[in-house]
Order: structure tokens, then sequence, then C-alpha cells
């Protein structure tokens, strides 16, 4: 019975990657697409010039984005090699778009690979694998993830080795408790994701807090003396911060001549360049000059409601969590490292845009505190609500299709959303308005020769049907000679609209259960 569940389990896992999959590459390009392949070339550039002796390493020196992290693309550029072609064909783009599309497909399978380690975590914390399940499902079901696991190649893929490094820290943690010897292999692991996160993104140091908190807490609660612990651990504690060096040394060619640069990197990308405007509630919020209550506002309408309601019972439940042993130490990883890292965002004014994809890596820690007090407060209570979050989780992906990763939860359908809030951000409404280019000229036999105002990826869905004048939509004022198509997405749609043109399409979505139309694109022909 337990092998055909456990099946079964696998089967839905593996439907799920398959249909996930499917969405990742025929969903339209992220508009940091071009930006993240370009820092690829440039750091790979340099990895051949410093066996070369060429100048493509002085061309990273002299790159504004020298510190943009490129680890996850150790993973992905693999993937994206041996699939570029076949999705080129599915997608029917030329080389370089299917190039940016094929990355889609390793962030999935990354997300994919993290649902297993968030269900490690859950039953580490639980102890009870029916719980487990359960929330790993809400954790791949969560539109905000499914949706950005599609096409999000630096959030996702942050967010899932920092899960793989907690899991080993968990590893670690229990070992010290239960007082067993760690392993060569643990010791490995731990220094390797480590390192691979912070070559993501420079932010991964930020794991290395979760670390000295579990250490803090553990001593605490088995009384230990802080230095009799590390002179116990001492192997332990110097053999992981060599190795960790040496890998964060490895993968970052930018630290190769010199590695103090790794210094730099911290201090340039705690203060990132670009000065955004999110709106949030109605405002216009810049990234360099956010208020307090920036990161809460968005944590208000991107958690589940649920969530929401677990985080408040905690008072209630608060007794019964800290008299458990080891899950306490868990618990209170868990819970210190978010509270720890908010605040250390606010405190420093950290630079954030598009919402809170950048401190989404803490969400899933979220998820399983505040799933867990619901479970200490009341089981029946918990699987009858967490089993109608599911059913209505799937409602919503299909309700917003490709647009899962705008999701925000029922409080904000009280609102105008796109009046109040930041929405296709990331600008996949590309691919549907270039295709509506297409059937329109098609229908109305539209000369091939017609220009085309949109964005970055203008040419993208349409070059190989023999459209080849595209501009930047900014460049619209300037435009003397008609017809030409033009379309606003991204914020693009907070300028004005073109004049003496016909709409032809308002691209949009729905949630499940709301009558609220979002306008993510708009695509006029002027004639």
């Amino acid at each position: 019975m337990l092998n055909l569940r456990n099946t079964l389990i696998v089967i839905v896992y593996l439907a799920y990657f398959i249909v996930g999959a499917y969405l990742s590459i025929t969903n339209g390009i992220a508009h940091d697409q071009y930006h993240e392949q370009l820092n690829w070339k440039i750091n790979f550039d340099a990895i051949k010039s410093f066996f070369n002796n060429d100048n493509g390493y002085q061309q990273l020196l002299n790159y504004k984005d020298k510190y943009h992290g490129i680890g996850f693309h150790y993973f992905s550029q693999p993937i994206q090699f041996l699939t570029h072609n076949l999705i080129g064909k599915i997608d029917n783009v030329n080389f370089i778009y299917s190039y940016y599309i094929s990355r889609h497909l390793p962030v999935f399978l990354i997300f994919n690979i993290s649902g297993i380690f968030f269900y490690l975590l859950s039953l580490k914390i639980s102890g009870s694998r029916k719980f487990s399940l359960i929330v790993t499902a809400i954790f791949l079901l969560y539109p905000y993830f499914f949706g950005h696991a599609q096409i999000n190649g630096k959030d996702i893929p942050f967010l899932s080795f920092w899960l793989i490094c907690t899991y080993y820290l968990f590893v670690i943690i229990e070992s010290f408790y239960e007082d067993k010897k760690i392993t060569i292999k643990s010791i490995i692991l731990i220094s390797f994701f480590t390192a691979f996160l912070i070559s993501i993104r420079i932010t991964g140091i930020l794991v290395l807090l979760e670390y000295l908190i579990a250490i803090i807490i553990l001593i605490n609660s088995r009384n230990l003396k802080l230095f009799n612990f590390f002179l116990k651990n001492i192997f332990f504690l110097v053999t992981f911060v060599i190795l960790l060096a040496l890998f964060i040394y490895i993968l970052n060619p930018i630290y190769w001549l010199d590695p103090s640069e790794f210094f730099n990197s911290i201090i340039w990308m705690g203060k990132y360049y670009h000065d955004i405007c999110t709106l949030t509630l109605g405002e216009c919020m810049s990234s360099l000059n956010l208020p307090s209550s920036y990161i809460f506002i968005w944590l208000f309408f991107k958690l589940p409601i649920l969530v929401l309601i677990g985080l408040f019972i905690y008072p209630i439940i608060e007794k019964k969590i800290f008299n458990n042993g080891i899950k306490t130490i868990y618990y209170g990883i868990f819970a210190l490292t978010v509270l720890l890292i908010l605040f250390i965002f606010i405190l420093k004014n950290v630079a954030l845009y598009d919402e809170i994809r950048h401190i989404m890596f803490l969400i899933p820690l979220i998820f399983l505190v505040s799933f867990y007090n619901i479970f200490i407060f009341n089981k029946k209570f918990f699987y009858f609500f967490s089993i109608l979050v599911l059913f209505f989780f799937i409602s919503e992906n299909v309700a917003l299709k490709k647009y899962q990763y705008t999701w925000l939860n029922s409080f904000a359908k009280f609102t105008n959303i796109e009046k109040n809030f930041e929405i296709d951000y990331l600008g996949i409404s590309n691919k549907n308005m270039q295709k509506e280019i297409l059937n329109y000229s098609k229908k109305n036999k539209i000369s091939r020769n017609t220009c085309i105002y949109g964005n970055t990826y203008a040419p993208a869905y349409v070059e190989n049907f023999y459209f080849s004048c595209f501009y930047n939509y900014s460049s619209l004022d300037a435009a003397k000679i008609r017809p030409f198509f033009a379309y606003q997405n991204v914020r693009n749609l907070k300028r004005s609209d073109p004049k003496d043109c016909d709409l032809i399409l308002n691209e949009s979505y729905k949630y499940s259960f709301s009558n609220q139309k979002i306008v993510v694109g708009k695509l006029w022909y002027c004639n």
C-alpha cells in the first residue's frame, strides 16, 4: 500500500513537472533575459581570457554589472545548449530568442528540485508525512511561485538553493544536537551549496546569518558552553570556512585576480543603482528610497490568507512550540532568520523593486512557520483549510494562465488592482500581443514592412514572419510614417496612448471568483 502511494506521488510530481515545463517554454520572454545572457557572455569570455591571456577579462573588469552573480548559469547553460533548437521550433523564434526562452526550463527544473527539499524541511519540523505532503503541494501550486518558476531565472534559483542550504544546515544541526560526528561529505555539500547560493546573488551571504542563528539556538537549548562547543567542533568550522572561500573564489570569475572584489560586491549590491518605481497601494515607491512599510504592504497582499492567519495565531500556541526538542530549534531558525533579515533590509534601506521578488526566498520559511502554527493549534482545522487552499490555488493558476507570477491574495480583490499594484512587470505579455499582430496582419492583409513600436523583444515572435522594422515604444512620438503597430506593456502602460489609432487588443486576465479585468498590455494599429 505504501509503495502504491509513493508511486502515485511520483507520478503526480512528474505530471506537475511536465505541465509546468511546457508552460515555461511556451511563455513570453521576461524583460531581464537579455541582461542575464549578457552577464554570462561577458563572464564566460573572461573565463576563457583568463587562460588565453587576451582582453576578455578586462571587459569584465570594466563591465557595469560585473558583480551580478552568474552561479545559476553553470546549471542552466548546458540545458539551454541542448534544448534551445527544439524550443526555437516550438515557439517559432530565432536562435537568440530560443536561447532566452530555453532558460525557463532549468528554472522550472530547479524549482521542482527545491520542492523535494521543502518537503524534507517540512518533515523535520513536523515529523508528519501527511503535513509535509500537503504543505509541499501548497508550496508548488502557490500561484506566485508557480508563475515565477516558469520565467524568473534569478529569484527562483536563489530561493531553491536557499532551501537546499537550509536542509543541509539542519542535517548538521541534528548531528550537533545528537552529538554525532559530522561527515566530510556533509561539510563539502554545505560549503559548496552555500558558495553556489552566493554566486547566484551576493545577498546569499545572509545564509551565514541563518547558520549563526542555528548555532546560537542550539547552544542555548542544550546549555552548552560557547568556548567548549567551538573547541570541540574546530575541525568542522575551519574546514567549512576554507572550502566555502575556495568555492566562492572558483565560482566567481570577478574575484580571480583580486579576491577583495568580494567585499566590493557586497557594498555595490547592497545599494543597487536601479532607481525603479514600484506601484504600491497606488503610490510610486522608489527602490532607492523605500518607506519601511513597503515590505509589509506587499507581504500582506502576497501571502495566502491562511498563512497570515497562521502567523497571527502564534501567541496562542507559543508554549506548545517551545517545548518540543530539536523541532523547537528548527522553528526558531525559520522564525528568527525571517525576522532578522527583514529587519536588516529595512534598517539598511536595501534597494527593492518589482514588489517583493528580491526577498522571495524568505516566503518558504514563512510558510513553514505559519502552517506549523496552524498544525499545532488544530490538526483538523489545518487539514480542512489547507485542502481548500490547494483547490483554490489550482483554480487561480488556471484563471491567471501565464500571469500567475503577478498573483495577489483575495484582500487585493477589494481594491482596483491595476491602479494600486504593479502587475506584468516582467513583460511576458509581449508574446500574446505579437501573436495578435500576426493574426491581424494576415486577416487584414497588412504589409510585413509595417513597423512595430514595442519593447526590447518586439521582434521575437514576428521576425520569422518577415517583419523587420522595430522601435521602442518611447520612440513613438517621433513616428512619422504610417501605418504602424504599437503596444504597451510593463511600465509603458503608464505612458500616454498613441493618437488616432485603433485599439485591437486589450491583453488582460481575471482572478477566479472575480469580475475585475486586469489589463497588462494594449495593442494598436495606427493607419
